[in-house]
Formats: structure tokens, sequence, C-alpha cells
């Protein structure tokens, strides 16, 4: 059969589908990326935040006008949304015919079965994992598993565990994808080495809790040990980190950044507030003088650090004093990178039930307050590369605006600005070049290559 896929959500939620994809080609049925030609579509859902499950459910009402009047035979719906809200799509969609939750993704080929034989609406929740089908073993079980990749051929995920044990009060991760759980160790440094067999040449680093990597199996935190034994067994030039927690920077991941030349000196802190009381609230681990002493130890310890962080406003309970201390931590730290996102009360999380619970024009308010003052510290930041040379990761040529583009070490995939950049010699996707930069357009780049002869 013809199967269409929609994955929506973080690179975690990406790499399921990278996992079903693979077992559905592996199970002899054709993958199309036109979901008009395709008879069953699946849809790889999110339910982190309101707009989440928003973005969620118009895929799926979209994709019910195609079996309505485009012929098509079945919807699936896996990942978050359907953990969380299985037993609902089934009864307010009736278009959609089976529901698999994240723990079940294995189980894709025996929906997509069910569905084209007719079978009758199908629901499967298993405890949330991350284990995946062997394409060379089907009767056995074993982490990591095969995946058809959806990034460029230049570029690819590692997921290092799955699940998460911070429980904060806004969050339902951990209801959704379970406990923490590390992968071992080998099993992913044998995933990076197939990565950098297939020509990737930037390795990023995910999970709930990247820094949290190691303690369940090894008693520690071993995110350092890992990524040097993965630039040990591999050559990939490029190696990025997202999802670090501030209560588990240690020392060793530091020193690890700072003279492993192939770590790049780049970080993903959500940090979320600094007020100790809306942090208290939130049960974020740690007090605002600890995330202070770790962004000044990371600064201290790699003066070109760049650091991302996401900042929640109109958290409950959250006071005028409370913002403002945001709100000057913000403009005195100077962040590279910061998102803001307003406070999504999610039902099954301690603080849907918070007192205080903040009107939505005040929390677009203090959103909109903060992200203009980041964007003049990006603005000044990214004035004081021009100038100076880069290196960039190319991605692809424009040929409307005749300019080349890619990301520096300083931007992440799907995530940061872009480097856009002329060159008189042709550059391929996926090839490492230096860009000077000539000026600055909002959050991006642009220059001009500097000729390697």
């Amino acid at each position: 059969m013809k199967i269409g896929f929609i994955s929506l959500g973080c690179p975690k939620n990406q790499l399921d589908t990278e996992v079903m994809l693979h077992e559905i080609a592996s199970a002899g049925h054709e993958i199309t990326p036109d979901e008009t030609e395709a008879e069953i579509v699946i849809i790889n859902t999110c339910a982190f935040i309101e707009s989440a499950k928003k973005e969620a459910i118009d895929n799926i009402l979209d994709i019910a006008w195609l079996k309505k009047h485009n012929g098509l035979k079945g919807i699936i719906v896996t990942g978050c949304m359907a953990e969380r809200y299985g037993k609902e799509i089934l009864e307010e969609f009736p278009e959609v015919d089976a529901v698999l939750g994240v723990g079940s993704i294995h189980n894709i080929v025996e929906a997509v079965d069910s569905v084209a034989k007719n079978a009758g609406k199908k629901k499967k929740k298993n405890e949330p994992d991350c284990r995946y089908y062997s394409h060379e073993d089907k009767d056995t079980v074993r982490l990591g598993g095969d995946r058809i990749l959806t990034t460029p051929d230049y570029a690819a995920y590692l997921k290092i565990s799955e699940g998460c044990d911070n429980r904060c009060t806004y969050c339902a991760i951990p209801d959704i994808r379970g406990k923490f759980r590390s992968r071992p160790m080998e099993e992913l440094i044998k995933e990076a080495k197939e990565l950098d067999e297939l020509g990737v040449k930037e390795l990023t680093i995910i999970a709930q809790d990247t820094t949290r990597y190691g303690i369940d199996l090894y008693g520690e935190y071993c995110l350092d040990k890992l990524l040097h034994k993965i630039t040990e067994e591999t050559s990939i030039p490029w190696i990025r980190v997202l999802y670090c927690y501030p209560d588990k920077i240690t020392d060793g991941l530091i020193e690890e950044m700072k003279n492993n030349p192939r770590i790049l000196h780049y970080i993903d802190l959500p940090l979320q507030h600094i007020s100790d009381s809306v942090l208290k609230r939130m049960n974020r681990h740690g007090k605002s003088a600890m995330i202070r002493e770790v962004l000044s130890k990371l600064k201290r310890e790699i003066p070109d650090v760049v650091i991302r962080t996401t900042f929640i406003v109109g958290f409950p309970g959250e006071t005028d004093e409370d913002f403002c201390e945001l709100a000057e931590f913000i403009k005195t730290e100077r962040f590279d990178r910061a998102g803001v996102f307003t406070y999504s009360r999610e039902e099954g999380t301690p603080a849907y039930n918070f007192d205080g619970q903040i009107d939505e024009q005040i929390k677009q308010d203090r959103m909109d307050i903060l992200m203009q003052s980041q964007l003049a510290i990006n603005e000044e930041k990214n004035q004081a590369r021009v100038g100076t040379t880069m290196t960039v990761l190319c991605e692809d040529f424009d040929p409307v605006s005749d300019y080349y583009f890619g990301r520096s070490e300083f931007d992440a995939p799907e995530i940061d600005g872009k480097v856009f950049f002329k060159s008189e010699e042709k550059i391929e996707p996926g090839q490492f070049v230096k860009v000077k930069i000539r000026r600055v357009e909002e959050y991006d780049l642009c220059g001009f290559a500097v000729t390697n002869k």
C-alpha cells in the first residue's frame, strides 16, 4: 500500500517517525511524500502545549477531508497526543481508524494491516519506552533500532534516552513518555558509527534531559563520557548538544566541551525562569543563584560559548516583581539565543489547578516585552560578527535570491538563524565553507564565501 506520513513536534518525535518509516518500508509498503496519493496516512502528533494540540487537530481534520473526498482508506494517529488522548481521538474524529501511543510505535505495521483490512477502530497503548524492533530480527527487541533518516544527508539526531523524571509542574511529558531511561552507551556508539558511515557531518544529541544521561545505568551523569567516546569512535566533525538542565551541568561536561574541538561551543539550556518563587512553583531543580553560577562558569571556561535558552511567562502566581526580575535577568545575561513562551495550562499537570492563573493578554504582553528585548540583543550580537569569518555548513542554494544558505556552529537546525552567502565556486549541501560576514538581516547573517584556493 502507499503510506503517507505527517510528523509534528520536536526532533524526538521526528526520530519516532523515522523508526516507523523503516518498519513500514521493511514490511513492503511504499512510502509517499504526497498525502493525496496515499491510501493510509499516519499522523505522528505532539501534545506538549495547547498550540501543538491545535496543530495536530488541524492536521487530522485536513487528512479527514481527504478520506471523505479523495478516496483515502485510513488514518492512523500516533505520538504524544495519541498517548494522552487516544480514547477522545477515536470518539471525536470518526475518520480516524487507529491510535498508537508513543510506546506502541513498533506496532505500526500491525496497525496498517488492520486498517487495510477494515478491521474496525483500534487503540494500542503500551508502556512508553525506547525499544524498537530490529530489521534483522523481528522476533527480538533491541534498543536503538533501524530508521529511515528524514533529515538531510549531512545531518542527523541521536536520541540518547527516553522519558523524564524532572516532574516540572507545568509539563505532561513524564505522563506521556514515562520515566527516564538511558540507552546503553554501546548502542549509541554503534548508531553514531553507522551515521558516520552514511556521511553525517553534524550529529545533534537529544533527549528530554540530555544531562541526566547515564544516571540510571551507570550511577553517574555520563554525557561527557558519551560525547568523548563518540568523537573517539567516529569522524563526525560537528557534535551539538540540546536539552540540557542547569542543575546537571557537571565540571566534566564543561571540560569536554572546552577541550574537545568537535563538540560545538553551543549549549541549549532551557531555564524557564529566574525568580526563586516561580522556580519553586514550577518544581524546577535549583535556585536562581545556582543558575547564575552555572552561566558564569560556562562563560568563564568557554569564552565563545553560545547559550540558547527558553522562558515561560505568565506561570500561575507570577507577580509583576517576578516578571521584572526575569526581564532584568535577560538584559543582564544577554543570551545569544532565547525563546519566550506563554504558560499553557495543561490538564493533568499540577499547575493546572494552581491558584493565581494569569489573564491571557497579560501573558502575551509579557512575552512581547521580553521578545523585543531579546531582538535588540540578537541584533547587537550579530552586528559584532560583521567582518568576521565563520565556518558554515551549507544546506542549499536559493535560485530566487541567488544565495547559498547554511548554518554556523552557533546555529542549531530548525531553531536558530541562517547564514546566507554568495560564492563564485559551486558549493554542495553538506560542504563546509568559510564565509566572511558583511551584514545582518534580523536574525540572519549575510556574507560571501572565502575561496579555499
